[in-house]
């Protein structure tokens, strides 16, 4: 248990050094080439969380008509 959580430590260290250094090469960036990577970013961000919702909603759904389903029969 102890390796798990230092390496869960060490990924999010890393990924934090790795969001931290995009924001500051993106300081010295054009003006427009910072927009555009920045909306897509925010778009791509937005897709994925809205996928995940809607995943997570799903499997709910999924659950609640695997108990319908157990009744049927079939010929």
């Amino acid at each position: 248990m102890a390796k798990r959580g230092l390496k869960r430590r060490f990924v999010r260290l890393g990924m934090s050094l790795v969001i931290g250094g995009s924001m500051f090469q993106l300081g010295s960036c054009d003006p427009s080439v910072r927009a555009t990577l920045l909306t897509g970013l925010e778009q791509t961000t937005g897709t994925l969380l809205n996928t995940v919702n809607s995943a997570f909603f799903i499997s709910l759904q999924d659950d609640d008509e695997s108990q319908d389903s157990t009744g049927l029969t079939t010929t």
